[in-house]
């Protein structure tokens, strides 16, 4: 047995309660290493010592290198104390805060065992109900539609459809949106996220002058309230983005710090080296390089105070259903969990989803965000169908690692993307073919999460990097791949099932093929993936089973039936229990 494998800690991804009765617990071991069974020994921690419950735990997920265990236990009491149990072919070991030893001597527990000393009602990660049956789409909304046919138009520097340049503007806004939400319902969207709509000189609006104003490029603030109840009345929700992180060097605030130094009462709202900020030699903190971006001290109080009040106004006062949080990495903890407590108090429902790039279960204990953009996700997509650097087994591999940094209310809710305005289109990355696009979309909608898509995705739209990311829509369908929009729709379709909402899921490789299943006491569903460069056979039972949904997929007549994926395609199983 290898020990150094062994892993558990309490109050993490490792253990985590689902309410005051429930707790998943999971295990970590060597991936090489063979157990009969594994166990986890619990009771009240104030009676261990007098006896214990077993339940054993479940092989779950598996990786590069480790095997993951897990379970459910039931609790009489939110107290908890627990070890394991691993038996093999030399015997039983038990596992506790000591590590592994031969006995265990439970009259002595309260020195080594695990323990949840108390499930406090207030520390539950409480989900955001509609996330599970979320289906996003991303728009930057310069680009997407013109509905304003009666603005001025002084500011657009580029026809639709032209190229996209860093500060060109090609006249997208509120209206438009609102005129294409029959569209998108009919997509299967109920969510959308809208990149920044605030007063801004960009065509982005990552640099905010006034977090209270709707940019006059976009419209105005009636238009953005008939946007959000058109929305509603359709079922769609309206994510916005907090860009809190820095704002516009044309801000009120830093334009008086400009102009005073460090008389001005906002001197402390900025983090400067020196009695002024020098927009030459940048002496002060920004985002990234760019000096017009000036970065917030969010370790300030009032500077927390100010932000905290922008996003509870919008939730309070236009209804809005949450925050896409920018460059949420880079902003204090602190404020974080001041922020939450802050609009969850305002809406319990509304979502918080952080810009992280990166692994980031600090952020998600259930005090700060409710999940992240998951990037992770989109490098394992690339890594398969575009770089071809993974095999079935290896891509299985990463999705279950990608699964286990979190727990699960947050695999559940995090927004999983192919591309968004900050990268390639994805269709570009794999070199146009339409096939690998349709293939990456059924993982996309079959995985563990809330799927996102950016706009123009289901049109095959395609682009390199920012900002030719950053496309106009084009709307003559006389120009669409309608096979691309006609499976996007069928797919979205399908996560309104609870198996896609509420399944547990199993990720492994058969035969050179990618393998993904999701179960409900039910129903399950199976997704199988040919991304070798040979036709691959799968034999599914159709006493239960019935194909559901493919590409590329032939099946034949026997009994039990025979499924021909070729390569590049995908087949996507449904039984009932």
């Amino acid at each position: 047995m290898n020990e150094t494998a062994l892993l558990h800690i309490p109050d993490s991804s490792y253990s985590f309660a689902l309410s005051k009765k429930e707790l998943v617990v999971r295990l970590r071991v060597d991936r090489q290493d063979q157990f009969s069974n594994i166990k986890v020994l619990y009771n009240n921690k104030y009676l261990f010592h007098e006896g214990h419950k077993e339940k054993e735990m479940v092989k779950t997920y598996v990786d590069h290198l480790y095997r993951f265990y897990e379970t459910t236990l039931q609790l009489d009491d939110p107290r908890v104390a627990y070890v394991f149990q691993l038996t093999n072919d030399e015997g039983s070991f038990y596992f506790s805060e000591d590590g592994i030893t031969s006995d265990y001597d439970f009259s002595l527990g309260f020195y080594n065992f695990f323990q949840v000393p108390y499930i406090n009602e207030i520390d539950l990660f409480r989900p955001v109900g509609w996330m599970k049956e979320a289906v996003f789409y991303q728009i930057f909304v310069d680009r997407f539609n013109e509905g304003a046919t009666d603005k001025d138009r002084s500011y657009v520097t580029m026809p639709w459809g032209g190229k996209p340049t860093p500060t060109n503007f090609a006249g997208g806004d509120l209206k438009g949106i609102k005129d294409k939400l029959p569209y998108l319902h009919e997509l299967g969207i109920n969510a959308i996220y809208l990149t920044p709509i605030f007063k801004s000189p960009t065509n982005h609006k990552y640099d905010i002058i006034n977090y209270y104003e709707i940019d006059p490029h976009f419209g105005t603030m009636a238009d953005f309230d008939e946007l959000i109840e058109a929305a509603h009345e359709l079922g769609i929700k309206i994510v916005l983005d907090a860009v809190f992180n820095h704002g516009s060097h044309l801000g009120e605030q830093f334009q008086d710090v400009i102009e005073k130094g460090k008389d001005s009462p906002y001197y402390d709202w900025f983090i400067i080296r020196g009695d002024y900020p020098d927009l030459k030699q940048i002496n002060y903190e920004c985002f990234a390089e760019c000096y017009y971006m000036p970065k917030w001290d969010t370790s300030n109080p009032e500077v927390q105070q100010f932000l905290i009040d922008v996003g509870t106004h919008w939730i309070k006062e236009h209804k809005i259903d949450g925050w896409r949080l920018d460059v949420a990495d880079e902003v204090s903890h602190d404020f974080w969990r001041n922020f939450r407590r802050a609009l969850k108090t305002a809406n319990p429902e509304a979502v918080l989803i952080g810009e992280n790039w990166h692994d980031s279960s600090p952020f998600l204990q259930g005090d700060q965000f409710d999940s992240i953009m998951n990037y992770a996700v989109t490098k394992a997509m690339l890594d398969y169908f575009a770089r071809q650097r993974f095999t079935a087994e290896e891509m299985a591999e990463r999705l279950n690692s990608i699964l286990m940094r979190n727990k699960g209310p947050v695999n559940q809710m995090n927004l999983n993307l192919l591309d968004s305005h900050d990268t390639h289109r994805f269709l570009t990355e794999v070199g146009g073919s339409i096939d690998q696009l349709k293939a990456a979309l059924a993982v996309l909608v079959v995985f563990m999460g809330t799927p996102c898509i950016y706009y123009g995705t289901e049109i095959g739209m395609e682009g390199g990097h920012d900002p030719d990311s950053r496309r106009t829509f084009d709307w003559d369908e006389a120009n669409w791949p309608m096979d691309v929009w006609e499976l996007t729709q069928s797919l979205f379709a399908l996560k309104a099932r609870p198996v896609l909402s509420d399944g547990d899921i199993t990720i492994d490789a058969e035969n050179g093929l990618l393998r993904i299943k999701r179960t409900t006491s039910d129903e399950s569903l199976v997704l199988y993936v040919n991304q070798t460069d040979e036709r691959q056979t799968v034999t599914v039972d159709s006493a239960n089973s019935q194909l559901h949904l493919s590409h590329l997929a032939e099946v034949s007549s026997t009994e039990p039936t025979t499924v021909t994926i070729e390569p590049k395609g995908f087949a996507i199983y449904t039984s009932t229990k």
